[in-house]
């Protein structure tokens, strides 16, 4: 069994604290006995490259991955199997974003960071905004980039489907989802019919480094089947 957490973000993220580097992030996740990490920043992969790399120096298992946010307003955790599908994605989200300037005194920054984790850059382009993709279309387009979708923590008031949409569609893509606190999962499958087939996460979302999940929660080692059966 694999200990996981796979809803993490980095200081690319405005309301993550600027000590989130990829190196901090694997640095701890590795500290505290994780076996299985993502990297899932605000409508970004552009921290993922420093991450990968970062995540073989402590031979930890890591996947690539984005916290899109739809033009619902609904949170959608996207992960991919290649380094180079998630930029080419990266890409496509960036020309998709509302072109809305960041505000650092505001939102916090959004900083760019290198293999060695230090501090490249910044993102001009705010990253908590809306795109223009639909929560409708986004499992067929990421089968493009060869992803898949997990709807992010479906049980908070904020952003998630359930708070958006108000219900559950079929034949949207994604055979996963997130639940931010598991002992809703039951009465969520309940109520919402779709839930019952899936599969589920229930992952840290977190912004500083003390938020990472400890070894609470686990996936076999055919977890990636639990994803691609909705891809297909």
């Amino acid at each position: 069994m694999l200990s996981y957490d796979l809803h993490i973000h980095s200081c690319l993220s405005p309301c993550a604290d600027d000590d989130m580097t990829p190196g901090n992030i694997v640095g701890m996740a590795s500290l505290i006995g994780l076996d299985l990490v993502a990297l899932t920043d605000h409508n970004s992969c552009k921290n993922c490259p420093a991450f990968l790399k970062q995540a073989e120096q402590f031979s930890l298992r890591a996947i690539p991955g984005m916290e899109l946010t739809t033009a619902e307003e609904v949170h959608v955790l996207c992960y991919f199997g290649s380094l180079r599908d998630a930029m080419a994605f990266d890409g496509y989200v960036e020309r998709h974003l509302l072109p809305i300037a960041n505000q650092p005194e505001i939102f916090g920054n959004q900083l760019l960071c290198g293999g060695d984790d230090s501090v490249v850059g910044t993102v001009e382009n705010l990253l908590i905004s809306a795109t223009d993709i639909s929560f409708f279309e986004l499992g067929a387009l990421l089968k493009d980039y060869h992803g898949f979708m997990v709807p992010a923590h479906v049980d908070k008031r904020s952003n998630s489907l359930l708070s958006q949409l108000g219900f559950v569609p079929e034949g949207c893509g994604f055979s996963c989802f997130e639940v931010h606190d598991p002992t809703k999962e039951a009465g969520l499958r309940e109520k919402f019919p779709p839930l019952k087939s899936c599969g589920v996460l229930c992952s840290s979302d977190a912004h500083r480094l003390d938020g990472l999940h400890e070894r609470e929660y686990f996936l076999g080692e055919d977890w990636m089947e639990l994803f691609l059966k909705g891809t297909e």
